[in-house]
């Protein structure tokens, strides 16, 4: 399982994340992230927010009711043994 090194504007400190799957809706990647590789555990889904010329890749919190619950509904399918809570 890949592990990212987050970081948002609130917080000052860096979280690593294991990145449970990635896909891509109308032309956007996404990824299902998570904070332990083990049982059941918070998740998170992230927006790819990177410009092209960017050295990093940029994620942000999808936060939008409308948008977290289609892309759920899309890692649910790709992940077949998870259920994820909103």
């Amino acid at each position: 399982m890949e592990k990212i090194r987050f970081r948002s504007e609130e917080m000052q400190e860096e979280v690593d994340l294991f990145v449970l799957e990635q896909t891509k809706v109308n032309g956007v990647s996404y990824i299902l992230v998570t904070d332990s590789d083990e049982g059941d555990a918070e998740c998170l889904i992230l927006k790819e927010m990177t410009k092209e010329a960017a050295a990093d890749s940029i994620y942000e919190i999808v936060e939008d009711d409308v948008e977290l619950t289609a892309v759920s509904k899309v890692f649910e399918e790709l992940l077949e043994d998870i259920e994820i809570e909103r």
